[in-house]
């Protein structure tokens, strides 16, 4: 989670691939025009398509892929802290993708492609889902999240689990992004000193740093989208209820989602389309198979042309050299044919006190939910096991930050409480009566705003010190969707732009963030 009031608490370049160059060629354009080793291929950034023609052709396999990625983990990751652990299965996996290719099968439209996934998403594979937390050490479950066994159907081969934020950013008011018992600190490639942002700032570094061209990310405010702009990446907080949350480490029924985080709009477009269905275990997710589809369908640097696109002005922040990239953007935009509406006012009072109300709430109910379905290895069944487990292990599991908001959210009651369902429809139904308002009166179908600006220091006495633009909260709130796509840099450091949408508009949004970055890369 990453909440804009938290952001202290929040869950809240080497690099070829960060950041697109100017001038670089279209996504899905003829893959590679020069036959690549699988390093060079990993390395350069190639999009997802161009390793998929690239698989095709036999230039490489997807045990070289496999192995490629697995030795840019072991070689550079030392210094960032971006992998807890890779997947002893992965190249075996990989095998499994290569004989079924030479059998003439196509198992989807991510054969062959390693995919990485936040270490609180549970995946079949000997990887244990600690959230981070050394509680959770023995976390062996055996079982695919739904999310992962629909990134299987589609033929990802299963890297390994990346560090986060532990407990996904929610224990502490006083946190450090992308700190964890199990994992440590996560360092932003473009900047070591800096955050990769949380809480799925393993995801956003890995990719940045080409260990993978995709990662898994969860949000509940904030987690998918801040370490996708902090780290140059793009990244898409789905509709609640478009992507199963079944065996992911909860904080908020009403706010969590994984979302798909990688180098560009296509890849990310890519993974949605596998990711996104119906889950019978999560009732969220009812409508989805109705809503779901091809999200790389229709992709077109034309997308802007006569898009109302509304300018959230209130959160734009008032950083001049953040302001000053997203002033460029705007033009960008308009450039690109769209027609921008500027919006003065996007704020819902209260609307943070009720957030922060239901998220103690939720916790403590899902958590519970959750830990009792765990192995009988893992000892900590409850909310206040938990607490107690991190008392008795202060010096591994608390040497930076305590665990205020376990505390506080273990003092509440059940959900049927008159204090939880006052904030759970304030939170909701105002943020979505804003954002649906706003879109109505303005006639736009599109708003935006910087996402975060640049990363901040990674601070281990103060926790995370930010005070710059946050364009999470609604979206996150209501349930509807969001996606950042990098906008530019403020001295070598990424930012993103945030666009926002009704319930179920991912196609409008990844259509509009497409023409976007293709516009930018002329």
């Amino acid at each position: 989670m990453c909440l804009k009031r938290l952001l202290p608490v929040l869950a809240l370049a080497f690099l070829a691939g960060c950041s697109p160059p100017k001038g670089a060629a279209p996504e899905g354009a003829s893959s590679v025009a020069v036959k690549l080793s699988a390093a060079d291929a990993l390395a350069k950034g190639v999009p997802v398509a161009g390793l998929q023609a690239a698989l095709q052709r036999g230039d490489f396999t997807a045990v070289q892929l496999t192995q490629a990625a697995l030795d840019a983990i072991k070689a550079r990751d030392g210094e960032l802290h971006s992998v807890i652990v890779v997947n002893p299965d992965a190249l075996a996996q990989a095998q499994a993708i290569d004989d079924a290719r030479k059998a003439g099968k196509t198992l989807g439209p991510l054969m062959g492609i390693p995919v990485l996934v936040k270490d609180n998403v549970e995946t079949s594979d000997n990887m244990a889902t600690t959230a981070g937390s050394l509680a959770l050490k023995d976390n062996i479950t055996r079982r695919d999240a739904p999310v992962v066994a629909r990134l299987r159907a589609g033929g990802a081969i299963i890297l390994g689990k990346t560090n986060l934020s532990e407990w996904a950013n929610i224990r502490s008011t006083r946190s450090m992004s992308g700190w964890s018992a199990v994992g440590g600190l996560v360092a932003n490639p473009h900047d070591k000193a800096r955050t990769a942002c949380g809480s799925s700032s393993g995801s956003g570094a890995a990719v940045a740093a080409n260990f993978a061209p995709l990662a898994v990310g969860t949000e509940t405010d904030g987690s998918v989208t801040c370490p996708s702009s902090m780290n140059g990446l793009v990244g898409l907080k789905p509709t609640v209820g478009l992507v199963s949350r079944t065996h992911v480490v909860p904080i908020s029924h009403t706010q969590d989602t994984p979302g798909p985080m990688g180098r560009s709009v296509s890849d990310v477009a890519a993974m949605l389309s596998v990711m996104a269905g119906n889950d019978p275990l999560d009732g969220a997710t009812t409508d989805a198979d109705t809503y779901k589809a091809d999200y790389t369908v229709g992709l077109s640097r034309d997308g802007l042309k006569g898009v109302r696109i509304g300018v959230l002005r209130d959160q734009v922040g008032n950083d001049p050299k953040t302001t000053a990239v997203f002033e460029a953007a705007l033009k960008t935009l308009t450039d690109a044919g769209a027609v921008l509406v500027e919006i003065k006012e996007s704020q819902v009072p209260g609307l943070g006190d009720a957030e922060w109300t239901v998220l103690q709430y939720e916790l403590k109910a899902d958590l519970n939910t959750y830990l009792a379905t765990t192995p009988a290895t893992v000892k900590t069944r409850t909310l206040a096991d938990v607490i107690a487990f991190n008392t008795a292990h202060a010096k591994e599991e608390m040497p930076l930050f305590g665990q205020e908001f376990f505390e506080q959210a273990q003092g509440k009651g059940g959900l049927g409480t008159p204090e939880y369902v006052l904030a759970s429809v304030k939170a909701k139904t105002s943020s979505a009566l804003k954002l649906d308002g706003l879109m109505k009166a303005n006639a736009v179908t599109v708003l935006i705003a910087p996402t975060y600006g640049p990363a901040w220091l990674s601070d281990p006495v103060w926790g995370d010190q930010y005070s710059g633009p946050s364009a999470t909260q609604l979206p996150a709130t209501s349930g509807y969707p969001h996606l950042t796509v990098p906008m530019g840099d403020v001295q070598g450091l990424p930012v993103g732009l945030s666009f926002i949408g009704p319930r179920w508009s991912e196609t409008a949004l990844l259509k509009a963030g497409y023409a976007f970055e293709q516009a930018r890369r002329k």
